[in-house]
């Protein structure tokens, strides 16, 4: 019965999830940007578990040929705090380039949103297409701004299986700065009708000096899947492979680049401001927490520079330590850098913020431009007074009555005087309390250790020995010692009680020692003359 409860419960913790929140149908893909041939994977999950079946792929198979779909279920995490869903993973490959359009899928009576698809037209590699396995490394651009982003593709072609210990290792570039790009992906891609696997791994290149920047070859190596006469698979020969040694070149930075400005070479730049509460609600002597997030694609974020700061009087300024954030794309790195600081207006009235500009150069239309936030007034309310009520309809507070004060009091001395004659009186009393001796007597457990002696029964002659020791004043041990006898005694009912030679055991010996051994009682428990001593040598 307990262990139907237990399931039962179970059960209800891991509906939860499901019950609180709806069910929805949420797709979503490993990339957005593809060439044709190329295959990527559509993920459709949902957090309603009651749901059976498969998606309906029907709409996709106008613009992409559809490939296995996989099912995953996962169950509830407590330690994630998400509930129960499963996941259908689809293998699509596009049939034409362009944007393409994923259609919403339906599932029962849910529905997944659109997903928007870059997929260009990328001739297939042409050199040793004929290898089982060869690399292809290329730029997003033949020329780049003194650090802008340059992004190195390296992509392994495989027409042969792989074990997964293959190793890449990342661009050893002179004076550039290097930085991975999300993880290493793997698709596959039909080139000249053959199925070939694809490694791709992406690299974000910051050159930091203008000229020629010269990428140095790259290899690859991987150990082939032979199968041996059994069919079962083995290690075959290990492949090495490197990329092509390119060349780019590297601009300096404009004339028309503002001097005393920070370069910044970008794709897209944005800065944006939030409040909190709205400087609509401002009040004098209260914080207003402002906000401002510069954001630019191309960039990571310790390029970013700070944002100009102005005085600005009668407002306290309490700046908070900055926020930096890189997010890897389809595109390369966005970089972030987040200001918050903390504005206390001292007095009641206006106060003008300046504009906030960053200056930096388009990479994508190769001009300089001018990104900022307009000016604003803030405009701080009075802070209301206190009401003060000296009218004379003013009534007097009433006095808090004293009796609880005094109650208390009384019962604090009464518990105080209690605790006091309790002490007294356990003064008089012994620290130690003298108990009778209980139990049976020695000579009873000497009879008990003579009938088991006589019995040879080992088990039994071991227990009523221990018990007969226990009434003596000295331990066991320390009457083995004192008498020789005794011992080899004990090391024949040892070897007895832990041996199969047990059965031929005579207690005759064992009984004749005991016996002859003068007895000494121990005292009573109790006896403050004899208590053993604290710290036993």
């Amino acid at each position: 019965m307990s262990r139907l409860c237990a399931l039962l419960l179970c059960g209800l913790i891991a509906l939860l999830p499901v019950s609180a929140t709806a069910a929805v149908l949420l797709a979503s893909v490993d990339r957005t940007r593809l060439a044709v041939g190329e295959t990527f994977e559509l993920t459709l999950q949902t957090n309603d578990v009651t749901l059976f079946g498969k998606p309906d792929t029907s709409p996709l198979q106008a613009q992409f040929e559809v490939g296995d779909t996989r099912q995953v279920n996962e169950l509830a995490s407590l330690a994630d705090d998400h509930g129960p869903s499963t996941r259908w993973i689809i293998t699509l490959v596009p049939r034409e380039s362009g944007t393409l359009t994923l259609p919403s899928l339906s599932l029962g009576e849910l529905h997944s949103q659109p997903i928007v698809l870059q997929v260009l037209d990328a001739d297939a590699p042409v050199a040793a297409t004929q290898a089982p396995v060869f690399i292809e490394a290329t730029l997003d651009q033949n020329q780049v701004y003194v650090q802008a982003q340059l992004i190195l593709t390296l992509r392994v072609y495989h027409s042969v299986a792989l074990y997964d210990d293959s190793s890449f290792a990342p661009p050893d570039v002179a004076d550039a700065r290097v930085a991975p790009l999300g993880n290493r992906r793997t698709y596959e891609k039909v080139i000249n009708g053959l199925r070939h696997g694809v490694i791709e791994t992406r690299y974000a290149l910051y050159p930091q000096r203008s000229g020629d920047l010269t990428i140095p070859a790259l290899l690859f190596t991987a150990t082939t899947v032979n199968a041996d006469d059994t069919g079962k698979p083995r290690p075959g020969p290990q492949v090495r492979v490197s990329s092509a040694r390119m060349t780019v070149r590297v601009l300096g930075r404009p004339a028309l680049y503002p001097a005393d400005a920070t370069w910044l070479p970008a794709r897209s730049l944005t800065l944006s401001e939030s409040w909190n509460p709205p400087p609509e609600d401002a009040r004098e002597g209260d914080s207003l927490t402002r906000t401002l997030t510069l954001k630019a694609e191309g960039l990571s974020s310790a390029q970013l520079p700070p944002l100009p700061q102005a005085e600005l009087s009668g407002v306290r300024r309490y700046p908070d330590q900055a926020q930096l954030n890189d997010q890897s794309t389809e595109r390369g790195l966005v970089g972030s850098r987040q200001e918050r600081e903390a504005l206390v207006p001292m007095r009641a009235g206006s106060t003008e913020l300046p504009a906030v500009e960053v200056v930096w150069w388009n990479t994508r239309e190769d001009h300089l431009e001018r990104t900022s936030l307009p000016a604003r007034t803030l405009q701080a309310a009075e802070r209301p007074a206190a009401p003060v009520d000296n009218g004379p309809a003013a009534v007097a507070p009433r006095p808090r009555p004293l009796w609880p004060w005094q109650l208390s009091t009384v019962l604090l001395l009464c518990t105080t005087l209690l605790g006091f004659g309790l002490w007294w009186r356990a003064r008089s009393q012994p620290a130690v309390a003298r108990l009778a001796a209980t139990g049976p007597s020695p000579r009873s457990l000497l009879d008990d250790l003579k009938r088991a002696c006589q019995n040879n029964d080992p088990q039994a002659s071991r227990q009523a020995l221990d018990a007969w020791a226990r009434q003596q004043s000295e331990t066991l041990a320390q009457l083995a010692a004192r008498y020789p006898a005794l011992s080899d005694a004990l090391d024949g009912l040892n070897g007895a009680l832990y041996s199969e030679a047990g059965r031929y055991w005579q207690g005759s010996g064992l009984w004749s020692v005991v016996s002859g051994i003068p007895t000494i009682a121990r005292p009573a428990p109790g006896a403050e003359e004899n208590l053993p001593p604290l710290y036993p040598k």
